[in-house]
């Protein structure tokens, strides 16, 4: 293995700083059929540079039921139709060695590229990380997966490649009061966001329902005459 940078300790900074105008909540069992559209939707290579490899629709359907709620942590970004555009998966280790260590992934949906979701959600996943009394991150990529690479780098992290595989290392400093209090903020606003999200899709679903049923009135009225 090669390795393309010295190993250094990730910023004590708070990311909301950067993140603030991007609603990031958690996501859970209950959005796992979000989470399968989201995966199901992305394109080939996507899937490819998602995953480490080509994979296919049986397989991205055994990895969402495979998910653990209950032990990872998911985050999601939604646009107005409540539809996941991006996503994030930060799995801790069950290694007894490596009990304090977790692995990052992330996807963005085609059409919400060019917007730094990729990075945002990045800078939440290593804040939440932090204040569960994670030390050390994970990034395993392909060498061409040059935006996350990008990301890690940018980030502080080592990246060691080894072939047509890379993996990133980013050693986290310990939570703070700031971290612990900018989550809890966050996650707040960004539950808020998703609710008058939902409040205001559930309004114009209801409106075109009543204006599909007065269409049809109408068209049974012309059709009587």
């Amino acid at each position: 293995m090669s390795n393309d940078a010295t190993a250094t300790p990730a910023p004590e900074r708070t990311p909301s700083a950067s993140s603030a105008a991007v609603p990031i909540r958690s996501i859970g069992r209950s959005h796992a059929a979000s989470i399968l559209a989201h995966l199901l939707a992305l394109e080939p290579h996507d899937r490819y540079l998602r995953f480490g490899y080509a994979a296919n629709d049986e397989q991205i359907a055994r990895y969402v039921d495979k998910l653990n709620f209950r032990r990872d942590e998911l985050f999601g970004i939604f646009n107005r139709k409540l539809e996941l555009i991006a996503m994030a998966h930060l799995a801790y280790s069950v290694d007894p060695s490596c009990a304090s260590c977790a692995e990052f992934g992330v996807s963005v949906s085609k059409s919400a590229r060019g917007r730094g979701y990729g990075s945002r959600l990045f800078e939440r996943a290593v804040m939440h990380a932090r204040n569960e009394g994670v030390n050390q991150l994970f990034i395993h990529a392909l060498s061409e997966n040059t935006a996350m690479l990008r990301i890690a780098r940018k980030a502080g992290a080592s990246i060691e490649r080894d072939g047509p595989e890379a993996e990133a290392h980013l050693r986290l400093p310990p939570a703070d009061f700031d971290s612990r209090v900018t989550e809890l903020i966050d996650e707040q606003l960004a539950l808020t966001n998703y609710q008058l999200k939902a409040q205001a899709k559930n309004f114009w679903d209801a409106l075109a329902l009543l204006q599909e049923i007065r269409q049809g009135v109408r068209d049974s009225r012309d059709r009587m005459k």
